[in-house]
């Protein structure tokens, strides 16, 4: 059964806000990998992906004001809209907190959360993709809820790691808050996966 029957156009919109997601996940992940020196760089663009997804979250509260027969329940499209919103500028935050704390080297447990933010932004594409047509939606749905739990799993280790071995106290704040912020990206991304599970439930 398709979810979306009348206008289409919101299901278009949500698409382009989870290959937001997606672009800005994956620099997520390149800019770990390369480290400080480009940063900047990194940064730079994830911002300009940021500002395009908030363009396009207004384009959605703007058009669900003016339209009468949503293909969802309005407050549905706006929790998924802000979800997906929260997703983005999450990632944005955490890169952008990578290059105020100039950290030399970065443990490899980042890198580990920032390429789980990347496959559950990968999964977010799908599962949008999937929720038009109703074909294996919840498959993409369990993906980020396993995803979510490996980087609550992660996170533990990586703190109890933090705690033990770092001396610093400046450095342990540092990759404390860088931990919990990428740990946060992919609950939101749960978060949307959610409310897309509540869409297909109630259309079906």
């Amino acid at each position: 059964m398709r979810v979306l029957p009348k206008d289409e156009k919101f299901f278009l919109l949500f698409a382009q806000q989870t290959q937001c997601i997606a672009d800005a996940a994956k620099l997520l992940t390149a800019a770990v990998i390369s480290g400080t020196p480009l940063l900047g760089q990194y940064v730079a663009q994830v911002r300009d992906i940021e500002h395009k997804g908030d363009e396009l979250t207004h384009q959605i509260m703007t058009r669900l004001n003016q339209t009468f027969l949503t293909p969802m329940d309005p407050e549905d499209i706006h929790r998924l809209a802000s979800c997906l919103d929260d997703v983005l500028d999450m990632i944005d935050a955490a890169l952008g907190r990578l290059m105020l704390f100039k950290l030399p080297v970065l443990p490899p447990a980042v890198n580990t959360l920032a390429e789980i933010i990347e496959a559950s932004s990968r999964s977010l594409v799908k599962a949008v993709a999937a929720m038009a047509t109703g074909d294996h939606v919840g498959d993409h749905l369990i993906e980020i809820n396993q995803l979510e739990n490996e980087a609550d799993r992660v996170n533990r280790q990586a703190l109890a790691d933090l705690f033990d071995n770092v001396k610093d106290a400046i450095e342990l704040i540092k990759l404390k808050e860088i931990y919990e912020m990428l740990e946060s990206a992919t609950d939101l991304c749960e978060d949307a996966a959610n409310v897309i599970e509540s869409v297909v439930v109630k259309n079906s």
